[in-house]
């Protein structure tokens, strides 16, 4: 008999069986030496050992595998009804708490089980030794231990020790590799939010300390700026998305607590300020000031000259740093009056909404006077914000998150109630889940934020809805390859095939007062860009329609013969100052939901109604609104006549959408799999073009001397706040092509690559401010070890596109709307799996994304 796994677990031995000889080396290595932390191993190996520990526990089959090093005695029989194999939960490493953080209580490792009735004999009393080594046993987390929820808490005395886990289970998970649950994606979500629910209550409570400053601020003032920046620092410091909400909802409950009565002005510029914006999408007041305005107000601002800047600049690549530098190596005589968030806050909007032929001095001067008063990093965060990125991997739904659980936590603070753990975590996932749900609608935190501080997370719902005037996240579908793949989705469910037109998607609003306006996918208000849209409009609302909100797309068509155009021709049309006496390309709007109707949102009625309902109240006008074009075919001859009757008609393909139940319902700001697009480039390629930004060039040679021969392309990566590098593109270019991109391009040149491109091995010889938008076909992905998009998602190398093809210049889509990382690995691992013919299935292949 070998080592046994605990001492007290066997001081009894069966008679005729010899005792092991003495490891007294070994005990000194458990008991004798000050033990390692369990925090102390790497994250991934922690959460693999707790899962396998309990797997073990309940298989014991499975660890007589393991051999001599722990062997299971003959006496402990295996109970039946644990011998069930359980179903794994996949972690995602990024949603993990710093190993250091306090736990929020006793693990339920820890907890004292019933006595057993399946041991044939009670065990001895444990020894002083093994008692002292379970009063110092290090508590797991509980976010470590929501994978293990629900299960019965093994007794303390059968855990081995540390050193026999480590080597046990790295022998287990070597020989027995684990089989993948394909539900585990659909929960993996939910797993993320329980995570953060359970891990942040204790940790925000404790980052409170760390994220407030010295000296406090007293209730009823201002928020100083210094707080904002001192928690920007720290949540730059870390890559642990846990740790990065448990940071702001501590910044969050801080201010909650020290805001006066009736104060929702500190919290909203606090969040303002937090996602770098002045206002909601649709008001379109964005920062983004140039390089050469920012070096000049912080060379007067600190008295360097500008080429003692530039040159700094060029070795530090991040004018934020150059300007805290800057700042602090400037002696000065008095100390300046602290900076303060609605100061900050006043002054970017002012500089945002300049304008008119003094407006660049104008925003030198306040600018100038911003950096005078700034003291420690406030310089850093006070010019990244000018420059429109924060860079600190501060992602929107991380900031709904924390605000949703400051809220909660300073409403049970202001009750003078304490919940116990597990309803405080379900109240938190439960207010997650709330004001994601009510933001997706009423996408303006002018109108959530106060209604969360005035009413509380449980009234939100009632004062939000979503609300003509406010455009919502459009939803998006999910591509597809095959005929073959739809029927497979909408099998024994009725569906709708329409026309997917070529055109922009236009979201159109009406008010009760007969207020028009149409916005583009991103919120933008395209109201001046369309004035012809503006006067046809009425022209097909019928008279029982008061207000709505309809989701169509406006399509170039020549109105002499009734053909529609492609997307070039209308993007030929100017974006500013349009006059309807000189449009050349008209538009003709193509409807194919409603959303809302006099006074009703109508996103949780099925599409069948909400069809119905839209034909009811609207009606066609030849050459300026029609429905879109559907069939409700179901066999494979049906939907191949329907595509290629699309495709004569000038449409890029068919969209392909659940008619019936809650899987019918409209999900804004979410790529869902009850939506799907069928193209006609799909059904032979990588199964769906790319939308990438520009971001260097390599110079032509032989014709191509004068411009740009190849160019650069990343992907956007939205949580990490940083451009992945992707593929390099050369091949389809006409001479004209090449000389107008050119000439788009020549203006954003750099000589070295902002911060927040992630490089990789690519070397261009040109580098560009990320800006310009391009659509993309490839024939195949692959990985690469010189690029870096989707790196660690799909494999540890990047991936790449094998013969990229340059579609056409994405002018309705801004740099931050470029195709993300995590549509890429998919779109990989789809394109594996298909390979493979019928092969594992590979992660996330169905899950919905988008902005949640």
């Amino acid at each position: 008999m070998t080592r046994q796994q605990t001492l007290g677990k066997f001081f009894e031995m069966p008679k005729g069986v010899k005792g092991p000889p003495p490891q007294q080396s070994k005990l000194e290595e458990m008991w004798g030496k000050k033990k390692k932390p369990v925090e102390a191993a790497p994250k991934k190996d922690i959460m693999k050992k707790e899962d396998k520990r309990d797997t073990d526990e309940v298989q014991p089959s499975k660890s007589e595998n393991v051999g001599s090093k722990r062997k299971q005695s003959p006496e402990q029989p295996t109970e039946p009804a644990k011998t069930q194999k359980l179903k794994k939960r996949r972690v995602v490493d990024s949603d993990e708490e710093e190993e250091d953080e306090p736990t929020a209580g006793p693990s339920t490792r820890d907890a004292q089980p019933e006595a057993s009735t399946s041991s044939s004999s009670p065990p001895a009393p444990p020894s002083k030794e093994e008692k002292r080594r379970q009063e110092k046993r290090v508590p797991i987390p509980q976010g470590r231990s929501f994978a293990s929820k629900k299960r019965e808490a093994p007794p303390p005395s059968s855990s081995p020790p540390a050193t026999d886990i480590d080597e046990a289970e790295s022998e287990v998970a070597e020989t027995e590799p684990e089989e993948e649950d394909p539900d585990d994606e659909g929960e993996s979500e939910i797993e993320e939010d329980e995570a953060a629910a359970s891990t942040n209550v204790e940790a925000a409570m404790d980052k409170t300390k760390l994220v407030d400053l010295k000296e406090g601020w007293k209730e009823g003032t201002p928020v100083p700026y210094a707080a904002l920046a001192q928690a920007f620092t720290f949540i730059e410091a870390t890559t642990k998305r846990i740790e990065k909400t448990a940071l702001l909802t501590a910044l969050f409950l801080l201010v909650i607590r020290r805001s006066g009565e009736g104060d929702t002005q500190s919290l909203l510029q606090t969040v303002y300020l937090c996602i770098n914006r002045l206002c909601p999408d649709y008001m379109g007041i964005e920062l983004g000031i140039g390089e050469s305005l920012l070096v000049k107000a912080i060379g007067e601002s600190t008295g360097r000259n500008l080429s003692t800047i530039k040159s700094e600049l060029k070795k530090e690549g991040d004018l934020g740093l150059v300007a805290m530098n800057s700042k602090n190596s400037q002696k000065t005589l008095f100390k300046p009056k602290p900076l303060t968030v609605p100061f900050v806050f006043t002054n970017l909007k002012e500089i945002a909404m300049s304008s008119g032929h003094s407006s660049q001095n104008k925003k030198v001067s306040i600018i100038t006077k911003l950096l005078a008063a700034c003291q420690g990093s406030e310089a850093k965060y006070i010019v990244r914000s000018l420059e429109g990125k924060l860079r600190i991997g501060n992602a929107e739904r991380t900031v709904l998150v924390a605000l949703a659980h400051a809220v909660v936590l300073a409403e049970q603070e202001k009750a003078n109630k304490r919940l116990s753990k597990e309803r405080l975590t379900t109240k938190l996932e439960e207010a997650s889940a709330t004001i994601k749900a009510v933001y997706s609608e009423l996408p303006t935190y002018d109108i959530v934020v106060p209604a969360l501080l005035e009413s509380g997370i449980d009234q939100l719902r009632e004062r939000c809805k979503l609300t003509p005037g406010v455009p919502l996240k459009p939803m998006l579908a999910k591509p597809t390859k095959a005929i073959g793949e739809v029927l497979d989705r909408f099998e024994g469910k009725k569906f709708t095939c329409e026309y997917k037109y070529d055109g922009e998607r236009a979201q159109v609003h009406r008010l009760d007062d007969g207020t028009v306006g149409v916005f583009s996918r991103n919120s933008e208000d395209m109201s001046k860009k369309y004035p012809d849209l503006m006067e046809q409009l009425p022209h097909c609302i019928k008279d029982n329609t008061k207000s709505f909100v309809v989701d169509a797309e406006a399509v170039a068509i020549d109105r002499t013969t009734g053909k529609l155009m492609p997307f070039q021709e209308l993007s030929r049309r100017k974006r500013k100052d349009v006059k309807v006496e000189d449009i050349q390309v008209r538009v003709c709007l193509f409807a194919f939901d409603l959303l809302y109707l006099n006074g009703e949102p109508l996103l949780h009625k099925s599409l069948t109604e909400r069809r119905e309902l839209l034909r009811e109240h609207f009606q066609p006008v030849e050459g300026e609104f029609d429905f879109a074009k559907a069939s409700d075919g179901e066999t494979t001859e049906e939907i191949q006549a329907f595509l290629e009757e699309s495709v004569k008609d000038g449409c890029e393909g068919l969209m392909v959408k659940m008619l019936d139940s809650d899987a019918s319902y409209y999900e804004p700001s979410r790529r869902s799999v009850n939506w799907l697009k069928l193209k006609k480039d799909y059904l032979a390629g990588v199964g769906d073009s790319l939308d990438l930004v520009v971001v260097g060039a390599y110079y032509g040679k032989g014709k191509r001397t004068n411009v740009y021969g190849a160019f650069l392309l990343a992907c956007y990566d939205a949580d990490g706040e940083e451009y992945q590098t992707i593929c390099k593109i050369g091949t389809g270019f006409s001479e004209e092509a090449l000389q107008s991109h050119y000439d788009a391009l020549k203006p954003l040149e750099m000589t070295k690559p902002r911060g927040d491109i992630k490089i990789g091995g690519a070397k261009p010889e040109v580098w560009f401010e990320p800006k310009v938008v391009w659509e993309v076909l490839t024939a195949d992905l692959s990985l690469s070890p010189i690029y870096t998009a989707a790196q660690g998602l799909a494999d540890e190398r990047g991936i790449s596109l094998r013969f990229p093809r340059f579609i056409r210049i994405r002018d309705d889509k801004s740099a931050d709307d470029a195709t993300g990382p995590e549509q890429i690995a998919e779109m990989y691992e789809r394109q594996v799996l298909a390979q493979s013919k019928g092969g594992k299935k590979g992660k996330g292949g169905d899950a919905d994304d988008g902005f949640w």
